[in-house]
């Protein structure tokens, strides 16, 4: 059930008998055929165990179980779309960053203190992102939102890459992240730019940056 980019700010997705797919409550634009929307309560794929960690993390991004047969329209507060085709791998990604997605994706709750240490629960904190992030796995697509329109970044094992907190919409494959501290030359005379503290990615994936640091 791939995702049709319309315009930079909108997809089309088709499904079918069988088929289902979630996005966010609201994301709706438009709708051809015979489609049905209800909430969804037990948090996707990831069951009433992903649903609880989500709430815990304060990631109430609710979502809708989309059913039945034809082409729906997604799109939100008029930010950029990003379409991520998955492959068997795992996407993280924060819940608010999540349009829509493949019902035949395994949805999960990932605590970012178990992969980044101390730094992954400082990263909650300074970032104001939940010390939970959503994890998608399996094959399908997943479309995401971010300021600005998103570039992929490869990581390499020899090529670590380095990103502002707020410029991170999400990352793929086998990665580790931690907070590093980057003080430069502004910082010590006093005119600090607000990016003392760095995402570090590294390990062999890909992240997804977006062009403006604005929340959404």
């Amino acid at each position: 059930m791939p995702f049709t980019l319309l315009n930079s700010r909108m997809v089309e997705a088709r499904i079918g008998p069988g088929q289902r797919m979630f996005s966010q409550r609201g994301a709706m634009l438009a709708y051809r055929g015979e489609v049905s929307f209800t909430p969804n309560i037990q948090g996707g794929q990831g069951g009433v165990g992903s649903m609880i960690g989500r709430r815990i993390a304060g990631e109430a991004a609710p979502l809708m179980t989309v059913e039945g047969t034809g082409t729906v329209m997604f799109g939100h507060g008029g930010h950029h779309v990003h379409v991520v085709d998955l492959t068997g791998e795992t996407l993280y990604v924060e819940a608010d960053r999540l349009l829509a997605f493949d019902g035949s994706l395994q949805q999960g709750t990932m605590f970012m203190g178990s992969q980044g240490g101390v730094m992954g629960m400082v990263r909650g904190q300074v970032t104001g992102q939940g010390l939970f992030t959503t994890t998608l796995k399996g094959v399908g697509s997943a479309a995401v939102m971010a300021h600005g329109g998103v570039i992929e970044l490869p990581i390499t094992p020899q090529r670590p890459v380095h990103v502002d907190p707020q410029a991170y919409v999400a990352h793929r494959g086998d990665v580790r992240n931690k907070l590093s501290t980057a003080l430069g030359w502004r910082d010590m005379v006093g005119r600090g730019s607000g990016e003392a503290f760095q995402l570090e990615l590294s390990g062999q994936g890909t992240v997804y940056v977006q062009a403006s640091e604005e929340k959404l």
